[in-house]
């Protein structure tokens, strides 16, 4: 599972550098971020769980 949440989290951060490298798309930068940080919040909780 933390593997994939992972595989997730190089899928955003590579959205975030696409949306600010071409300013027509910082919208998916935007939504990169947001989706990169619910990842991590959700990675956090499982990981915590699994203790």
């Amino acid at each position: 599972m933390l593997a994939f949440l992972g595989v997730l989290l190089l899928i955003w951060i590579a959205f975030v550098v696409i949306g600010f490298a071409i300013k027509g798309l910082v919208w998916l930068a935007i939504i990169g971020l947001i989706l990169f940080i619910a990842t991590s919040i959700v990675g956090w909780i499982r990981r915590g769980a699994d203790k």
